[in-house]
């Protein structure tokens, strides 16, 4: 009897290790998908020139994507990311005389695991001058 349940402790011990490493990869790799979709909004947002970011709606406001965006018509793509974007024209930092010539750019993405929201966001500065400039010679 002792035994028998020694047995019941560690399969139920094991189970419970298995799930909760299942949950914890899972988690990883929905993290991992959101990150991969807000490097892919900031790596656009730096081939737009100055004009497109401030005088333009080319930068759309509100996006989605999939855990698995490329599944055919017989796939679930999975798990939506729901995303928004914010660009403004920074206030206190840096110095006043600057800002003008600046905006803050904010990316974020949200999505829902097992009932419980999560959320990841990424923040640059797109300057009048930057590297947009020598890609589309303005």
């Amino acid at each position: 009897m002792v035994g028998i349940a020694l047995m019941g402790i560690v399969f139920v011990s094991l189970y419970a290790g298995m799930s909760s490493g299942f949950a914890v990869t899972q988690l990883a790799r929905e993290n991992l998908r959101a990150t991969q979709i807000l490097m892919e909004r900031m790596e656009g947002i730096r081939l737009y020139n100055w004009d497109q970011i401030v005088y333009s709606n080319m930068v759309p406001d509100r996006f989605t994507n999939y855990y698995y965006p490329v599944a055919d018509n017989n796939q679930s793509k999975g798990i939506p990311y729901y995303g928004q974007m914010y660009i403004w024209e920074p206030g206190l930092y840096p110095s006043a005389t600057y800002t003008t010539n600046m905006r803050a750019v904010v990316a974020m993405v949200t999505w829902t695991n097992n009932n419980v929201p999560r959320w990841r966001w990424i923040w640059t500065y797109v300057s009048k001058h930057g590297v947009q400039n020598y890609v589309y010679y303005n």
